[in-house]
């Protein structure tokens, strides 16, 4: 009876002591690669755990942002019954060529997380700079910022994309309607995958193709894809948050406006007073 008792016991704790080994995956969503640091032709497996399977055969949707905070490639896939998933992602090519911490991200759901990667032994990020000599400040050019090829320049980032049917011929930020206008060449009937960065442009819920609101554009967090017709010359995303300094300055505008409406009203009171 000894032995049997110092055997239950013993089940028991090893028992235990692998509940607390693998207590991480109890959390809703997980995700982890197996390496921190890759070079420019190896191969990412990515892998993960959900917690709660949804119903209904719902994919994970896996996104790589690059270094500049473009998006580099998106992928959807599925979940087994047991709630783990598994992709693997090649860093050949011409959009992982740049060094850097690329962001994995996986949403399911409603739930999200993310995983940081190192890319050594490419392209290194430079910014150009230049010196406006009437002022102390550095100055961005954006057109002196050299994008490669399946990258626009917007706002003095190079944002990568996808495109079938035509291709990109230019790109500008519109800060009046927190905007960003792509200028196309379309041959023929296809689709645009791209991601402006936050820096130019915060979220994105309408998106229009030459002029008229497109109900086909697929919106994901700051990625969108959008088909579009042959002869097809302008694609507009009209993002949800105004860029912090363009609200800053619309606000000190308003300010000022409500202070003027104010006085001319208080003015115009004492002005048809009666004087006796």
């Amino acid at each position: 009876m000894l032995v049997a008792l110092v055997a239950i016991v013993g089940t028991i704790g090893f028992a235990s002591e692998a509940h607390a080994e693998h207590g991480d995956h109890n959390l809703p969503l997980t995700v982890q690669t197996d390496s921190a640091t890759y070079g420019h032709d190896d191969t990412i497996t990515v892998t993960g755990q959900v917690a709660n399977v949804i119903p209904g055969n719902v994919p994970i949707t896996v996104t790589v942002v690059s270094p500049m905070t473009s998006l580099v490639t998106i992928d959807q896939i599925n979940v087994a019954s047991d709630g783990s998933y598994e992709t693997s992602m090649s860093t050949a090519g011409n959009l992982w060529k740049y060094d850097g911490t690329y962001t994995i991200k996986v949403n399911y759901g409603s739930l999200d997380n993310n995983v940081k990667v190192e890319l050594t032994g490419g392209v290194e990020v430079v910014e150009k700079k230049h010196m406006d000599h009437g002022d102390d400040k550095n100055e961005m050019h954006h057109d002196d910022v050299e994008c490669g090829s399946s990258e626009v320049n917007i706002g003095g980032n190079c944002t990568s994309y996808d495109i079938s049917g035509g291709h990109i011929t230019s790109a500008t930020v519109n800060t009046d309607d927190n905007s960003v206008i792509i200028n196309i060449h379309a041959d023929d009937d296809g689709v645009l995958t791209i991601s402006p960065s936050e820096s130019t442009q915060r979220g994105i819920f309408m998106v229009l193709v030459d002029g008229e609101e497109s109900d086909d554009a697929e919106i994901n967090g700051n990625t969108v894809t959008v088909p579009f017709g042959a002869e097809t010359e302008q694609i507009e995303i009209i993002g949800t948050f105004v860029v912090p300094e363009f609200g800053t300055i619309a606000a000190m505008i308003l300010a000022v406006a409500i202070i003027s409406i104010v006085a001319i009203s208080a003015k115009s009171r004492l002005s048809i007073v009666p004087r006796y």
